[in-house]
């Protein structure tokens, strides 16, 4: 068995442990391992995701339908195996001093 050791504990919490402890005739030791067998024997909730917490939250306030936009076509790909099309050359600009 193990041993645990609990430090700083607030002295009403620790008033209220051994008045505890002495309506139930147990010793403060006791009644510590049987609250902590108590709490711990509880089923766990199971872990939601935060999907699913964000989704309870507001499930009283209703479902709410957003409209679908209809989509553009898509563009066709570029094609990377054929070369670049050759651009024509730009004319030269003229300078500004006459």
């Amino acid at each position: 068995m193990g041993t645990l050791t609990i430090r700083n504990l607030d002295d009403p919490l620790k008033t209220r442990l051994r008045l505890r402890a002495a309506a139930r005739n147990r010793s403060m030791e006791e009644e510590a391992r049987q609250i902590l067998r108590a709490a711990l024997q509880e089923a766990a909730a199971p872990a939601q995701d935060l999907g699913m917490q964000i989704r309870a939250r507001f499930a009283a306030l209703g479902d709410v339908q957003l409209p679908v936009e209809p989509r553009e076509p898509v563009r066709q790909p570029l094609d990377l195996s054929a070369p670049p099309p050759r651009r024509k050359a730009l004319p030269k600009a003229r300078s500004a001093r006459r």
